[in-house]
């Protein structure tokens, strides 16, 4: 993996970025709205024993597919270190590590709960470690991005903002639905848009060190 990583080229990683990307946009949008959609888990074990039992093939599919998800994250953090690291590689490496830290979290929670051994409470503290890790991850990709000389600024910019919209996951504001539906959708366009702009200009990405900042 780590020799694969190295001789990956910027470009082939940008596309990596842009499908994985869409990808789990997709998994996620099908589990949620279609295969959880009126799947409530209360929050305690017995309970969440009898839907699960109720509810098994659905919930092991739903489970199944969040692991896929995670998977595909752990991918595009490995990808963006390939992307980033003309820039500035220690950053590079920081914003990937964030990533994969919030990927780490999230598959114990869903081990966890699938296993009973917690409750819906407990994955829910689990989530928001890892929803720290993912609003610091992007945060440091937006100024990344707005640092790297060759990513447009203001793809750089809406992504810092973006991380700043996390702050719903973490304190309740008690939010109209509306407003937090429009949160959630700053979240989402910040990082298509970069998805899609790594896709269409992937070719024009520099392979080795730019401006001299590979440190």
């Amino acid at each position: 993996m780590k020799n694969y990583i190295t001789t990956l080229s910027s470009s082939k990683a940008a596309m990596i970025v842009g499908i994985a990307f869409i990808s789990s946009v997709f998994i996620v949008t099908l589990v949620d709205d279609f295969l959880l959609a009126n799947f409530v888990v209360p929050g305690d074990t017995n309970a969440l024993a009898k839907d699960i039992e109720a509810n098994g093939r659905i919930f092991a599919v739903a489970v199944v597919g969040y692991l896929i998800v995670l998977a595909l994250d752990s991918i595009i953090g490995l990808a963006l270190y390939v992307v980033l690291k003309p820039a500035n590689k220690n950053l590079a490496f920081l914003t990937s590590g964030l990533r994969l830290l919030y990927a780490f979290a999230l598959v114990i929670g869903v081990f966890a709960l699938a296993f009973k051994i917690i409750d819906v409470y407990g994955y829910a503290s689990i989530k928001l470690v890892g929803y720290i890790f993912f609003a610091l991850h992007i945060l440091l990709l937006g100024y990344a991005v707005f640092k790297s000389g060759y990513i447009p600024k203001s793809l750089g910019v809406l992504l810092m903002i973006a991380s700043f919209s996390y702050a719903v996951f973490f304190v309740d504001f008690n939010l109209p639905t509306s407003m937090k539906t429009s949160i959630m959708l700053i979240m989402a366009i910040a990082e298509l848009s970069l998805s899609i702009w790594l896709m269409v200009k992937r070719n024009r990405l520099p392979e080795n060190s730019f401006y001299g900042n590979n440190q």
